[in-house]
């Protein structure tokens, strides 16, 4: 019974939020020329950060010192939960988030997300996946980084599912290094399939050392994506080891 209403009070918390900023998003997207929309995806991650904080969550960040804020990336993670989204927020980064096309329907959120400029994806249209690449190769190229999830979807177990080849082929065509993440806790913290949170939770995001694609070729976005994920791998087994 607890966690049921804990459950509904964080939904309603988080309802509350998004209803309260998404007129204030409006407001700054329209005082916001940058054709990058920088400004306006800077209050949406922050709004996020706030959604987290009504979570009884408790988030350990770790590998600051990897993160250059002149320098753009091609940032990948590990996927658990829907947690890993406000959790990942909290990088001081400007970002752009490649996002299943499903996020752009909710009424509000979709509105959100195309306000602050991040990138619709349909996974089962190749032709869409397509032009989803070509916006986020344009970002890259205004300096400003971008978010995938290269397993694809959310791991039911914790483990790192495989990795898909897009985010690699897009770091080497652009010359820009990837950034990995590791989440660790946000599964339990949310759990798939259900609207119960679980209990309060340690969650960990580990920023690893980020990964060059100097001498890396188009050919070789494969022995790329199965380096970072074989890192990610060891780095989320050095997590959980703690």
């Amino acid at each position: 019974m607890i966690r049921v209403l804990r459950s509904i009070w964080i939904w309603t918390a988080t309802a509350a939020l998004i209803l309260l900023w998404a007129p204030l998003l409006g407001i700054i997207r329209l005082s916001d020329p940058d054709p990058r929309r920088l400004r306006t995806g800077r209050w949406l991650r922050r709004l996020g950060r706030n959604i987290a904080r009504v979570n009884p969550w408790r988030i350990h960040i770790a590998g600051r010192e990897h993160l250059d804020p002149n320098q753009v990336y091609v940032i990948v993670s590990n996927h658990q939960s829907l947690a890993d989204i406000p959790v990942i927020t909290h990088l001081r980064l400007d970002t752009k988030w490649l996002a299943k096309a499903e996020l752009f329907r909710f009424p509000v959120v979709g509105w959100m997300l195309r306000m602050a400029g991040d990138i619709r994806v349909e996974r089962s249209d190749l032709r869409e996946g397509a032009k989803a690449q070509l916006r986020c190769a344009r970002y890259l190229r205004q300096h400003c980084s971008v978010v995938f999830f290269p397993e694809g979807t959310r791991s039911r177990d914790g483990q790192v599912l495989p990795f898909k080849d897009g985010p690699f082929r897009l770091a080497i065509r652009e010359r820009v290094r990837v950034l990995p993440l590791v989440v660790e806790g946000s599964r339990t913290a949310l759990p798939r399939n259900t609207w119960i949170f679980g209990p309060p939770s340690d969650i960990h995001l580990q920023i690893l050392e980020p990964v060059s694609v100097d001498g890396w070729i188009r050919a070789g976005a494969p022995a790329l994506r199965d380096e970072v994920r074989r890192r990610m791998v060891d780095a989320l087994d050095r997590v959980r080891a703690k």
